[in-house]
């Protein structure tokens, strides 16, 4: 039997929805049935973590994560994902905290960077993720240096995310924009380009550009299905 996954949702809806799907069609194309796993989605109303983050209370934030956790394991969940890379400011308090194992989307994302033989590395996310050392050290921990957009390309990526992605609203414009940020991140030496907030694949993806691009949603979805499935 394959171990239930959690999913903490919600954080945005936007992206969701693309793990439970990846889930879902990666497990058909490895094994051509619909044997996939048990998936429990607690999608939060996201709000509350709008108000939370703006004033930097991320002990609250750490707090209401975890019990989210714990609601997860009640419903039969053996283990969980937060589908958000910026909620992982606090990923190691509600591990410390939460009643079944968490798996960190800043671990599956360094491992698929490392194993591209990549050590210098664009990120694009909000601005907490690329203004804040928790990402750029959890890539370092593989070796891996982290390159970040300057200060108003940080403020437009962060804007776009917010404004526009979190409700679904897909602007050519706004993907010219994070491109020519990409390609600028690569004239700077970035070897490839992690999407850093779960929403950004929406509007970049690998046929936009020839630049390596690691999409965290599906990184962080397969290592579930793995996890699922192996332990």
């Amino acid at each position: 039997m394959h171990k239930k996954i959690g999913i903490v949702g919600g954080l945005t809806p936007e992206s969701t929805v693309p793990y439970y799907q990846r889930i879902v069609r990666r497990y058909q194309e490895l094994f051509g049935d619909h044997g996939y796993p048990e998936i429990i989605i607690y999608s939060v109303s996201f709000q509350k973590f709008m108000d939370l983050m703006a004033q930097e209370k991320w002990e609250e934030i750490a707090y209401e994560l975890t019990n989210v956790t714990r609601s997860l394991a009640a419903a039969g969940a053996e283990f969980a994902v937060i589908a958000s890379n910026t909620m992982h400011i606090v990923f190691d308090k509600v591990q410390e905290k939460s009643p079944i194992p968490l798996i960190s989307i800043i671990e599956a994302t360094a491992n698929a960077v490392k194993t591209n033989g990549i050590s210098k590395i664009g990120l694009l996310g909000t601005r907490f993720t690329m203004e804040k050392e928790f990402y750029k050290e959890g890539l370092m921990r593989y070796g891996i240096e982290t390159l970040v957009p300057d200060k108003a390309e940080r403020d437009y990526i962060n804007k776009v995310i917010f404004e526009e992605l979190s409700r679904g609203l897909i602007k050519t414009d706004s993907r010219k924009k994070y491109l020519k940020i990409i390609e600028d991140l690569t004239k700077k030496g970035a070897q490839g380009i992690v999407l850093g907030c779960t929403e950004i694949p929406l509007l970049v993806n690998a046929q936009h550009t020839s630049i390596k691009l690691f999409d965290t949603t599906l990184i962080h979805a397969d290592k579930a299905l793995e996890f699922a499935i192996k332990g």
